[in-house]
């Protein structure tokens, strides 16, 4: 007979994850679904990265875990359902790779237990009741850190001699984008550098943005978080080179197809960690009492191609500091 998706115990109303009969019926097998609002070339090395991180606690897909993937292909209309589908299959517990998967993922259920591999502002958001004791069927990692802009304005600023005005690109929607272009606009401040903020609502908007940028003599692009750009970011990068202005991005993944630099959390390391939650509430424990961990990890990538192609000589104090260079 089909458990109960909960159990209400004597002592209150907790709440327990029937991870262990769904395994059972997938013949020894747990199930996971994977939402996110991207392309999946997009998401290559953020899925290697978590796939590495099961099978580092044991979890060999198609061996002891299936995951059932789900890709809104940039268009976020297509996440309700997405994410209902992954409700339908009945899997064990739902991935999500951003705010607005996670968003998608709590409406369509409130049992299966659902892991962020990455969130600005968990709280904020109304997905936990605090990073220490989460509550409901929502734990993960969180990515906020509100030091972040300012160091990327400092590598601009070490980078190119004479920097005086940047423009700022990203989609204000964005969850944490708000409290992010505050504390870069803070950090330009103290650096005496003038801000240019320029909106994408859209992928029409990515070659107006830097040729606004480029009219409005900006000697530097910082990029914020974006779907439209995320999804897009080989031609953001093809863009930036082309347009000959150097460009401090928030992940590597933009980097890795071509950008001038990144400085950031690794959002790699968050996906590989997020298996861990995978794997703990596999073995029974629950979502709401597995705390939300923050990023450990932070990097500097430089792209020396990209920059041979503005004509960018980097400074040998910030190629120093890099943690990886791309030839």
């Amino acid at each position: 007979m089909r458990r109960r998706e909960f159990i209400t115990l004597l002592s209150g109303a907790a709440i327990t994850w029937p991870l262990a009969a769904h395994a059972q019926r997938a013949a020894g097998k747990i199930s996971v679904g994977f939402l996110s609002v991207n392309v999946r070339p997009a998401m290559k090395a953020r899925i290697e990265a978590f796939q590495e991180g099961l099978r580092e606690l044991g979890y060999t897909e198609e061996q002891n875990v299936h995951i059932e993937y789900r890709f809104a292909e940039g268009n976020p209309e297509r996440l309700r359902a997405l994410a209902d589908e992954l409700v339908h299959l009945k899997v064990d517990v739902i991935v999500t790779e951003g705010t607005t998967s996670t968003r998608f993922a709590k409406e369509a259920t409130s049992k299966i237990p659902i892991v962020m591999a990455q969130d600005p502002d968990p709280v904020g958001t109304g997905f936990v009741a605090s990073l220490a004791r989460p509550g409901g069927n929502i734990t993960g990692l969180s990515n906020l850190r509100s030091d972040l802009g300012g160091k990327r304005l400092e590598i601009l600023r070490d980078t190119i001699p004479g920097l005086a005005r940047v423009a700022i690109i990203g989609t204000s929607t964005t969850p944490g984008n708000a409290q992010a272009l505050a504390d870069v606009e803070r950090a330009a401040s103290t650096l005496a550098l003038g801000v240019q903020v320029l909106e994408i609502l859209g992928p029409q908007d990515i070659q107006t943005a830097f040729k606004a940028a480029t009219d409005g003599r900006a000697g530097a692009v910082l990029v914020l978080a974006s779907p439209y750009l995320l999804s897009n970011r080989a031609q953001v990068a093809d863009i930036a080179i082309k347009s000959r202005i150097p460009t401090m991005y928030y992940t590597s993944d933009y980097v890795k197809d071509g950008g001038l630099m990144s400085y950031g959390v690794s959002i790699t390391d968050l996906f590989r960690r997020a298996a861990s939650y995978v794997a703990r509430i596999a073995k029974g424990a629950q979502p709401g009492d597995l705390p939300v961990e923050q990023p450990a990890k932070f990097e500097l990538i430089i792209n020396i191609r990209a920059a041979k192609a503005i004509g960018l000589i980097i400074p040998h104090n910030v190629f120093e500091r890099a943690d990886e260079v791309i030839e």
